[in-house]
């Protein structure tokens, strides 16, 4: 059992579901039922992603209402293996994770987004789990939080560092996070009017800051986090990555200090 609960005090709690973590094309579990359910669009920034690609593609096609791909200048097979498997993709020349959230965002077609890696790292079941919330109006923001449980698929100093992150984000008025993770769901509306300016990968970060700069109720619930299904992390990846990331969040979190 994977317990969800939310953050803030201004959400209610959620209710206990389960979510299997796997990666195949199974039958979606559930997903948003109903008439008076919002649209929703899974947006996926992809580099490089061909050994994983289709698979989460797969994983996704049922359990929203579009699946989304943002080719960020592949140099493989990645958009033709992503339409291959039933997502619409869009390319954004301008490099960095930032730009092509934004890309997504401005793209989709549903009213709520949720963002997600195309390496197979997170479970299509737990893109569900953090639509909920914020289909329900329980919350504006929902995460996925990969750091209730150890996983050998995240580093320790990825771990600790979205602790760190998560407990700095309260200067902006946000509640204190356990993970600053990219599986998350926002309306695409509120997402638009946040103006969040980063193009690179403080994007994540500086989302949540200016929620919490706007009175946005934010929440957690409890995700699986698997091992990438291919390819090299571009964080995790290398010692120069990491700390090309961190310096960018810190910078990101000094500007809020200085505000």
């Amino acid at each position: 059992m994977l317990p969800a609960y939310a953050t803030t005090p201004c959400a209610r709690p959620l209710a206990r579901t389960t979510a299997t973590p796997h990666r195949g094309s199974a039958q979606p579990e559930g997903g948003l039922a109903g008439a008076d359910a919002p649209s929703t669009t899974a947006v996926l920034p992809a580099l490089n992603e061909e050994a994983s690609i289709g698979r989460v593609v797969a994983g996704l096609v049922g359990r929203v209402d579009e699946v989304l791909v943002v080719d960020n200048g592949s140099a493989d097979a990645t958009g033709a293996l992503a339409r291959a498997a039933g997502a619409r993709v869009v390319s954004e020349v301008t490099p960095g994770f930032g730009a092509a959230c934004y890309a997504g965002a401005l793209a989709a077609s549903g009213e709520i987004l949720v963002f997600l890696d195309a390496d197979g790292s997170f479970a299509p079941a737990d893109a569900e789990r953090v639509l909920r919330p914020v289909a329900a109006g329980e919350l504006d923001l929902c995460l996925g939080t990969r750091t209730w449980r150890r996983s050998s698929a995240m580093p320790r100093t990825l771990r600790g560092a979205n602790l760190v992150l998560g407990q700095a984000v309260r200067i902006a008025g946000a509640p204190p996070l356990t993970d600053l993770g990219p599986l998350r769901a926002i309306r695409r509306d509120r997402l638009l009017a946040l103006g969040v300016a980063d193009r690179a990968f403080a994007w994540p970060l500086e989302m949540i800051l200016r929620a919490g700069r706007a009175g946005l109720r934010i929440g957690e619930v409890h995700v699986a986090y698997l091992p990438r299904i291919g390819g090299e992390s571009k964080v995790t990846g290398s010692l120069a990555g990491s700390l090309r990331v961190a310096r960018q969040m810190s910078r990101l979190i000094a500007r809020e200090v200085l505000r």
